[in-house]
Order: C-alpha cells, then structure tokens, then sequence
C-alpha cells in the first residue's frame, strides 16, 4: 500500500498502514508529536503502538531538535543477520543442546559475563573502533560513570524482553543466523538521564505533552545528549558484534566437518537518530521502532517469537524518510498477553520452534503481535525482500 495521510498541527501524519486500526492512545501520541514546533515531517509505519514517551513505527524528522523519548530508553536497539554455509540438513533432528550452547556462550536475561569480553579473541569480529569506544566513555554523563565495569560486563549480552538470538533457515534450505539487542543497561540509564534533564528546560514547559520534551541546536544540553547518545549508538552495535561472533564460535564449535563460513554481516539500528537531508534541509531524524531503508540498503524486519523474518533491501522512499518497519510491532500489551494466553497457548503457536515454552516468556507469544505477512504487505513502496526465513531455535532471556 502506499501511505494515508492523516491531518496533524504542524505536519501531515503520513501512515504506512490503515488509520482506523491504530489503537486511541498511539493516535494521541502521534498527534502530540505533530505540534512540536520544530517538526518537519512524521512517517508511522506498520508496526506501529503505543510506547513509552513517544510511537514505536515512528520516524520524526526535526530541524535543530531532537526528542530523546522519541529515540526511546534502549538506545540503537537493532538487529544483525548473517547467512551461513550450512544447511538446513547439517542439524540433527533434536535441537536442545545447541540451543543449551548458545545460551552458555551469551548471557541472557540480565545476566553478564564474568569478564569483559577481549576483542582480539572473537572469532571474526570486525572491531576498529571498539578501543576507541572506551575511552570516550570517559566523557559521558556523569551520572553513569560508575557503570563502566557493569558495561563492559554486559558488552556481548542479550538481555530480556522482545531480544532473542535465533537460527533460521531460509526457502533455499541455507542457515542463516539473526539477533536483536541494544545498548543494554548503559544505554537505558543514559536515555533516563537526558530524558529529565530536557522534561525541565524552560522551552518544554508547554508542550502538550511533557514526554516530548526536546533539546534544541547550539545548547550544552543538547551538545551533551548528542554525545552520550552516539556513543550509546555504537555501544549496541559493538553489542550485537561481540554477540554475533559468539554465535558464529558456537556453530564453528559444533559443525567443525562442516568448516562452516560466513557471509557479510547486515546490522540496522531501529532506536536512533541519524543527521539526513530532505527537501534542501539539514534534519535530525529520529527513528523509533524503524530501520533505515535507503535505496539498495540491507536491513532486517523480524516478526515474533518463532514466526518468519525477512531481510529485505530498502527502495528509498523519502515520503518515508527513507525507513522501513523494525518488525511486527505488539497489538497487545504485555499485561494483556499474559492475561489472555496460557503456557499451552505458547506451546502451540511456537511448535516446530526449539525455544522456551513457560510462563516467563509468554508475553512474547507470537498472537500479541501483530501478523508479520500484513506489516510486509503494508510496506511493498519502502522494501524489497530479499529472502523470507524461518526460525527453529530462539533464545531469549
């Protein structure tokens, strides 16, 4: 489909998806963002519901300004996939213990390693920069500094919620490897911070909503979050590295006849805030549950626990700011799931799937999220598939 475009205060509401099933108070959130007085552009894509501070499915493109709860608290949440050259046939028929391996290899949960995790042991990490990365934490806020150990700790974790690791297979029968994380505790109490420091600048104190408190150019507020946020940006991606080269050790471990190789890495962040042009201005965009889906740009859109993910190639639609959807996107809260649906329930719908089946993850059930056939159905103007996959194990915390 293309976009309906809904009125809004200072912009149009542009939606990759049916107005009338967005759910009231993801509407009201969308509408608030549109009478910030900085705005230049609002795109919501199908995945779009409710989040805290501001849309997930929205990308907010403003001038001189930027939200911080509209990047949201995991900063450059994402995904990285890799093909494999292994084959659907290469498995053996139980998949429990390599499952088992891959939850030893990476902490889940809130777990974290025992020690920081040394770069120049990883099996093909591609890590410049991750020195580097240390040493500007020394200029971060304040406020976290006395995190460093736990960071460092946690650099190469999953950590909890809708982050998995999964082993999928796609049409052609070849293994392929997928996993979505962020910034972890680092990139949330980061995200806290600048979020109260914008909620008490003079310049937010009418704002219909507080939430949508922003920093503006050329201030030492806004000097500071851009600083904190790019390195919390390029923790989660080194994050996903650490993590992904753990998991390519795991299969190099486990299939050595096979000497399993690897194809290049696709990594997309969906909770950040990128410095782009459109219409001959300079723009802070911020995406929130989007990946970017330049012309011929790699990315991936997973849907829920067990279901299919695709890796598509963006086509470049800048009525879209050139994005795409992060994934499936929830139509009912977690609360709700775990009211609704019963361990049985998620037994069923994640059958075929080596995965956990309990109570813990149940608000991960696949049926709180929305179908991901219709969101791709809904996004054919901003990408192409590329290859549709199907997981048989997740791993989630």
């Amino acid at each position: 489909m293309s976009y309906v475009e809904v009125p809004g205060a200072k912009v149009p509401i542009r939606m990759w998806t049916d107005p009338a099933t967005v759910e009231d108070r993801a509407m009201e959130q969308l509408r608030g963002v549109a009478t910030l007085p900085w705005i230049k552009g609002l795109a919501v894509m199908p995945d779009v519901h409710v989040g805290k501070g501001a849309t997930v499915g929205s990308v907010i493109a403003m001038k001189d300004a930027v939200c911080p709860a509209a990047v949201g608290v995991d900063i450059g949440c994402g995904m990285s996939a890799v093909k494999t050259s292994l084959r659907a046939d290469d498995l053996p028929g139980d998949l429990s213990k390599l499952r088992s391996k891959i939850e030893a290899a990476i902490p889940v949960g809130a777990g974290m390693h025992r020690e920081a995790v040394d770069p120049d042991r990883l099996y093909g990490f591609g890590g410049q920069g991750f020195g580097d990365l240390w040493e500007r934490f020394d200029y971060v806020a304040d406020a976290v500094k006395f995190r460093r150990d736990r960071a460092l700790r946690q650099m190469g974790t999953l950590g909890t919620g809708n982050h998995y690791l999964e082993l999928l297979f796609d049409s052609e029968g070849s293994i392929w490897l997928t996993l979505h994380s962020g910034s972890r505790n680092i990139g949330n109490e980061l995200a806290d911070f600048h979020i109260n420091v914008a909620r008490g600048l003079s310049h937010n104190q009418n704002l219909v909503d507080r939430d949508l408190a922003v920093f503006l150019a050329a201030t030492p507020e806004m000097e500071a979050y851009r600083n904190d946020l790019f390195w919390a940006q390029e923790y989660a991606k080194y994050n996903r590295a650490v993590m992904m080269s753990l998991f390519k050790e795991v299969l190099r471990r486990e299939f050595r006849k096979a000497k399993v190789s690897f194809e290049q890495e696709i990594s997309c962040h969906h909770n950040y805030v990128a410095e782009e042009r459109y219409d001959g201005m300079d723009l802070l965009v911020t995406r929130k549950g989007a990946i970017r889906a330049g012309s011929g740009e790699y990315g991936i859109i997973p849907g829920s626990m067990g279901t299919s993910s695709y890796i598509v190639k963006g086509l470049g639609n800048e009525k879209a700011f050139n994005s795409a959807s992060h994934g499936a996107g929830r139509k009912m809260s977690r609360t709700a799931a775990k009211k609704r649906f019963s361990v049985r329930d998620l037994a069923e719908q994640t059958r075929g799937v080596e995965c956990r089946k309990d109570s813990g993850v149940l608000d991960e059930i696949p049926a709180a999220y929305k179908p991901i056939e219709q969101v791709m159905d809904q996004q054919r103007d901003l990408v192409q598939v590329v290859a549709k996959l199907k997981a048989l194990i997740c791993v989630k915390g």
